[in-house]
Protein backbone atom coordinates (compact mmCIF):
# COMPACT_ATOMS: atom_id res chain seq x y z
CA UNK A 1 0.00 0.00 0.00
CA UNK A 2 1.28 3.21 -1.11
CA UNK A 3 1.50 6.26 1.38
CA UNK A 4 -1.94 7.94 -0.11
CA UNK A 5 -3.53 4.72 0.05
CA UNK A 6 -2.64 4.61 3.80
CA UNK A 7 -3.87 7.92 4.66
CA UNK A 8 -6.92 7.62 3.06
CA UNK A 9 -7.52 4.35 4.24
CA UNK A 10 -6.69 5.98 7.83
CA UNK A 11 -9.20 8.92 6.53
CA UNK A 12 -11.71 6.26 5.81
CA UNK A 13 -12.03 4.93 9.20
CA UNK A 14 -11.36 7.77 11.53
CA UNK A 15 -14.85 8.92 9.74
CA UNK A 16 -16.68 5.25 10.28
CA UNK A 17 -16.08 6.18 13.77
CA UNK A 18 -18.28 9.06 13.87
CA UNK A 19 -22.08 8.97 14.63
CA UNK A 20 -24.63 8.19 11.66
CA UNK A 21 -26.85 11.55 11.44
CA UNK A 22 -30.35 10.45 12.84
CA UNK A 23 -33.55 11.21 10.58
CA UNK A 24 -35.20 14.04 10.78
CA UNK A 25 -37.98 14.44 13.35
CA UNK A 26 -40.98 16.31 13.96
CA UNK A 27 -43.65 17.49 11.01
CA UNK A 28 -42.36 19.05 7.74
CA UNK A 29 -42.73 22.44 7.62
CA UNK A 30 -42.48 25.13 5.15
CA UNK A 31 -40.60 27.60 7.80
CA UNK A 32 -37.50 29.27 6.72
CA UNK A 33 -34.23 28.67 9.03
CA UNK A 34 -33.88 31.22 11.26
CA UNK A 35 -31.63 33.85 11.13
CA UNK A 36 -29.13 33.98 14.31
CA UNK A 37 -27.29 36.98 14.19
CA UNK A 38 -24.48 38.49 17.10
CA UNK A 39 -26.03 41.43 19.12
CA UNK A 40 -25.72 44.59 17.29
CA UNK A 41 -23.35 46.76 18.29
CA UNK A 42 -19.68 45.86 20.17
CA UNK A 43 -20.09 43.52 23.01
CA UNK A 44 -16.95 41.99 24.95
CA UNK A 45 -17.30 38.27 26.70
CA UNK A 46 -15.35 36.88 29.23
CA UNK A 47 -15.29 33.02 29.18
CA UNK A 48 -12.94 30.30 30.96
CA UNK A 49 -12.07 27.00 28.72
CA UNK A 50 -11.07 23.39 28.78
CA UNK A 51 -9.69 20.95 25.85
CA UNK A 52 -9.54 17.56 26.33
CA UNK A 53 -7.78 16.05 23.13
CA UNK A 54 -6.14 12.74 22.66
CA UNK A 55 -2.72 14.41 22.35
CA UNK A 56 -2.87 17.43 24.63
CA UNK A 57 -5.19 18.93 27.64
CA UNK A 58 -5.15 22.39 28.62
CA UNK A 59 -7.65 24.63 30.48
CA UNK A 60 -7.67 28.61 30.55
CA UNK A 61 -9.35 32.09 30.39
CA UNK A 62 -10.68 33.78 27.21
CA UNK A 63 -12.46 36.93 25.88
CA UNK A 64 -14.54 37.33 22.72
CA UNK A 65 -15.36 40.63 20.95
CA UNK A 66 -17.99 40.57 18.95
CA UNK A 67 -18.95 43.29 16.13
CA UNK A 68 -22.27 43.55 14.75
CA UNK A 69 -22.89 42.31 11.97
CA UNK A 70 -19.94 40.14 11.41
CA UNK A 71 -16.97 40.47 13.07
CA UNK A 72 -15.25 38.56 16.30
CA UNK A 73 -12.12 37.67 18.12
CA UNK A 74 -11.65 35.18 20.14
CA UNK A 75 -8.41 35.06 22.36
CA UNK A 76 -7.48 32.33 24.55
CA UNK A 77 -4.95 32.42 27.36
CA UNK A 78 -3.48 29.43 28.88
CA UNK A 79 -3.66 28.95 32.81
CA UNK A 80 -0.67 29.93 34.80
CA UNK A 81 0.10 32.90 31.57
CA UNK A 82 2.37 30.03 29.27
CA UNK A 83 0.84 31.12 26.41
CA UNK A 84 -1.86 32.50 23.94
CA UNK A 85 -3.84 32.41 21.07
CA UNK A 86 -6.30 34.01 19.23
CA UNK A 87 -8.57 34.07 15.92
CA UNK A 88 -10.64 36.44 14.31
CA UNK A 89 -13.64 35.80 12.47
CA UNK A 90 -15.16 38.53 9.21
CA UNK A 91 -17.59 37.42 7.65
CA UNK A 92 -16.68 33.71 6.41
CA UNK A 93 -13.04 34.45 6.59
CA UNK A 94 -11.22 33.08 9.35
CA UNK A 95 -7.87 34.47 10.37
CA UNK A 96 -5.25 32.46 12.52
CA UNK A 97 -1.59 33.96 13.34
CA UNK A 98 0.58 32.54 11.55
CA UNK A 99 2.82 30.90 13.84
CA UNK A 100 2.33 26.91 13.21
CA UNK A 101 2.36 26.27 17.27
CA UNK A 102 -0.29 28.76 18.09
CA UNK A 103 -2.85 27.85 20.57
CA UNK A 104 -5.53 28.69 18.77
CA UNK A 105 -4.62 26.19 15.86
CA UNK A 106 -5.47 23.32 18.30
CA UNK A 107 -9.02 25.34 19.62
CA UNK A 108 -10.64 26.68 17.58
CA UNK A 109 -13.14 24.78 14.47
CA UNK A 110 -13.70 26.07 10.96
CA UNK A 111 -15.84 29.27 10.55
CA UNK A 112 -19.22 28.26 10.12
CA UNK A 113 -18.72 25.83 13.50
CA UNK A 114 -17.17 28.48 15.38
CA UNK A 115 -20.11 31.45 14.59
CA UNK A 116 -22.11 28.57 15.83
CA UNK A 117 -20.81 28.78 18.98
CA UNK A 118 -21.27 33.02 19.07
CA UNK A 119 -25.18 32.17 18.40
CA UNK A 120 -24.69 33.46 14.54
CA UNK A 121 -25.50 31.08 11.47
CA UNK A 122 -22.98 31.21 9.04
CA UNK A 123 -22.80 27.22 7.18
CA UNK A 124 -22.60 27.93 3.43
CA UNK A 125 -25.84 28.08 1.23
CA UNK A 126 -27.44 25.07 -0.46
CA UNK A 127 -30.54 24.92 -2.37
CA UNK A 128 -31.57 21.25 -0.89
CA UNK A 129 -33.09 22.26 2.70
CA UNK A 130 -35.39 20.55 4.51
CA UNK A 131 -37.05 21.81 7.76
CA UNK A 132 -38.81 19.73 10.33
CA UNK A 133 -40.96 21.12 13.45
CA UNK A 134 -41.31 19.30 16.68
CA UNK A 135 -43.07 21.85 19.18
CA UNK A 136 -40.43 24.54 20.37
CA UNK A 137 -37.85 23.09 18.37
CA UNK A 138 -36.93 23.52 14.58
CA UNK A 139 -34.54 21.29 12.57
CA UNK A 140 -33.30 21.59 9.15
CA UNK A 141 -30.79 19.70 7.03
CA UNK A 142 -28.94 21.72 4.40
CA UNK A 143 -27.47 19.80 1.34
CA UNK A 144 -27.99 16.91 -0.53
CA UNK A 145 -26.41 15.31 0.29
CA UNK A 146 -26.73 16.33 3.54
CA UNK A 147 -23.93 18.91 4.59
CA UNK A 148 -25.12 20.78 7.81
CA UNK A 149 -27.71 19.63 9.96
CA UNK A 150 -29.43 23.05 12.06
CA UNK A 151 -31.29 22.98 15.64
CA UNK A 152 -32.95 26.19 16.42
CA UNK A 153 -35.11 26.57 19.99
CA UNK A 154 -37.95 28.80 19.87
CA UNK A 155 -35.50 30.38 16.90
CA UNK A 156 -32.24 30.59 19.01
CA UNK A 157 -29.40 28.18 17.65
CA UNK A 158 -28.82 25.68 19.46
CA UNK A 159 -26.49 23.25 17.95
CA UNK A 160 -24.48 22.98 14.00
CA UNK A 161 -23.51 19.83 12.90
CA UNK A 162 -21.07 19.35 9.89
CA UNK A 163 -22.06 16.22 8.07
CA UNK A 164 -19.93 14.34 5.63
CA UNK A 165 -21.36 10.36 4.44
CA UNK A 166 -24.26 10.95 6.39
CA UNK A 167 -21.99 10.82 9.58
CA UNK A 168 -21.75 13.95 11.98
CA UNK A 169 -17.77 14.85 11.36
CA UNK A 170 -18.06 17.49 14.16
CA UNK A 171 -20.33 19.45 15.78
CA UNK A 172 -21.40 22.75 18.44
CA UNK A 173 -23.90 22.74 21.11
CA UNK A 174 -24.96 25.87 22.81
CA UNK A 175 -26.83 25.21 26.12
CA UNK A 176 -29.68 26.94 27.84
CA UNK A 177 -26.89 27.96 30.79
CA UNK A 178 -24.92 29.32 28.51
CA UNK A 179 -22.37 26.82 28.38
CA UNK A 180 -21.47 25.45 24.69
CA UNK A 181 -19.58 22.78 23.54
CA UNK A 182 -17.42 21.96 20.24
CA UNK A 183 -16.34 18.38 19.64
CA UNK A 184 -14.82 16.97 16.51
CA UNK A 185 -15.68 13.23 16.73
CA UNK A 186 -13.74 12.17 14.40
CA UNK A 187 -10.12 13.56 16.14
CA UNK A 188 -11.77 12.97 19.48
CA UNK A 189 -11.21 16.57 20.26
CA UNK A 190 -13.16 18.46 22.88
CA UNK A 191 -13.55 22.27 23.94
CA UNK A 192 -15.81 23.36 26.41
CA UNK A 193 -16.22 27.27 26.89
CA UNK A 194 -18.07 28.57 30.01
CA UNK A 195 -18.93 32.50 29.37
CA UNK A 196 -19.15 34.07 32.94
CA UNK A 197 -19.46 37.50 31.75
CA UNK A 198 -20.61 39.82 28.98
CA UNK A 199 -20.88 43.71 28.19
CA UNK A 200 -21.98 46.33 25.70
CA UNK A 201 -19.25 48.57 25.10
CA UNK A 202 -17.75 51.37 22.58
CA UNK A 203 -16.19 50.51 19.44
CA UNK A 204 -12.85 48.31 19.04
CA UNK A 205 -9.78 49.74 18.17
CA UNK A 206 -9.46 48.81 13.69
CA UNK A 207 -6.25 46.66 14.52
CA UNK A 208 -7.58 44.01 16.45
CA UNK A 209 -9.21 42.16 13.61
CA UNK A 210 -5.43 42.18 12.62
CA UNK A 211 -3.16 39.09 13.50
CA UNK A 212 0.67 38.75 13.02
Amino acid sequence: MNRRAAILALLLTGTACAPRLPPLEGAPSVRVVPSSAIPVGHTRIIFRWELDDPDFAARGDGATRLASPDSARLDFFLGGGIGAGAAVLVGDELRLPSRAEDLARRLVPPAPLLWGTLGRTAVPAARDTAVRVDGDTLRADIGAPVAWRLTFVRDTLRRVERVSGARVIEWVERFADGHVRYRHEVNRRQLDIFPSRSDAIGAFDQSIWTLP
